[in-house]
């Protein structure tokens, strides 16, 4: 037992220190929540390789690109939603001045339409006659003066009335294109989405296989298979250190053991190492904890003990280790040490001195995307 300031107790040798190591303890407070890794997807590993290390973790990397994928392909066909609901708001503005400009000429053309009926309704005038009869000069002088006005109207009214054709049709035809264009964009983005969904599920599937292959009982308790889905790593962002609900812990190899989907996928695939190298598989003593349980091991041993809901095995991403690991320079350890980052495994920095904790040991969710 290590002192509240990490020395050893008088009297106790470094070797003495090495060998103890209660699961109940637990970490200092690691707060927050991290995104899904993102990494790029290669081809799928073959059947015949489930099993080999490192071919979870791929299968999980795949599985969170292709998720990552789906996510940005929504957010440009949101981005694109937008910006034709821009183009469509400017095509009605203009709509609305093309409207106005058609009012107006109706206006023109009504003073126009009312001086052409009083010419030829006027008894006095007798149509256009007086062009062609002569008669008194004054009267023959006023109806040419109406006409000219007449025909200087009608051909101003015939420019504008082009002009507003000619916007109308441009109007239509940007609205046509704009639409198809949409339309088009949005079936491609769909097609892609789809795609992507297929390959993301297919994945998935293939992981759960594999898992199950490894003799985890990913269903266990009528969990779901959801909960080894590494694309649903956010949702466990959504609850509280330590109120994780089974349905987003997925187990481990170790029978009563569960993690956060990524954390258990990349300790089943550091397992598969592991006992490649030593024969047996990692012996766990302690994974997630509950709120509960957490606050049992802190008034158990205070000053030992993360304060409830402010430790990493609250969030599904430690695990207390044992069979040697648990003894510090062990040829167990030394070995997860060397090996562990390449799965996302880490000893962190505080547990090799306050307090000692040689089998405390997290799973880093930017470490992981790395990989």
């Amino acid at each position: 037992m290590t002192s509240l300031t990490g020395a050893m107790p008088y009297g106790m040798t470094p070797a003495a220190a090495q060998v103890t190591g209660p699961a109940a303890r637990a970490p200092r407070s690691v707060t927050g929540t991290e995104r899904v890794p993102e990494t790029r997807a290669t081809t799928a590993p073959k059947p015949g390789n489930v099993g080999k290390p490192g071919t979870l973790t791929q299968l999980r990397r795949q599985a969170q690109q292709a998720y990552k994928s789906i996510e940005d392909a929504t957010k440009v066909l949101q981005a694109r939603q937008k910006q034709f609901d821009a183009s469509q708001r400017e095509l009605a503005g203009k709509l609305t001045q093309l409207e106005s400009a058609t009012r107006q000429l109706n206006r023109i053309r009504k003073p126009l339409s009312d001086l052409v009926s009083s010419v030829y309704q006027d008894p006095s005038l007798a149509g256009v006659s007086p062009f062609l009869a002569g008669g008194d000069g004054t009267t023959a002088l006023r109806a040419m003066s109406d006409m000219d006005y007449l025909v200087d109207g009608r051909n101003s009214v015939l420019e504008d009335a082009t002009k507003a054709l000619r916007q109308q049709q441009q109007l239509a035809n940007q609205a046509q294109e704009l639409r198809a264009a949409n339309l088009l964009q949005e079936a491609q983005l769909d097609a892609q989405i789809t795609e992507l969904r297929q390959r993301s599920s297919t994945l998935v599937k293939s992981l759960t296989r594999a898992l199950t292959k490894l003799g985890v009982k990913v269903n266990q308790g009528n969990r779901g298979a959801g909960a080894c889905d590494p694309t649903r790593v956010n949702v466990a962002g959504e609850y509280p250190n330590g109120l994780l609900p089974k349905s987003i812990l997925c187990p481990l190899p170790q029978s009563g053991e569960e993690l956060r989907a990524d954390a258990a996928i990349a300790f089943a695939d550091l397992n598969i190492a592991y006992q490649k190298r030593f024969g047996k598989p990692i012996c766990v003593s302690d994974s997630y904890r509950s709120l509960a349980d957490q606050q049992a091991v802190y008034y158990q041993r205070p000053g030992f003990a993360a304060t409830p809901g402010k430790s990493n095995h609250g969030l599904g991403l430690a695990a207390d280790l044992c069979g040697g690991v648990q003894a510090f320079r062990s040829i167990q350890f030394n070995w997860l040490e060397a090996n562990g980052k390449r799965f996302g495994w880490m000893h962190p920095d505080w547990a090799y001195h306050s307090p000692f904790e040689p089998w405390h040991w997290e799973y880093d969710p930017k470490l992981g995307s790395l990989l």
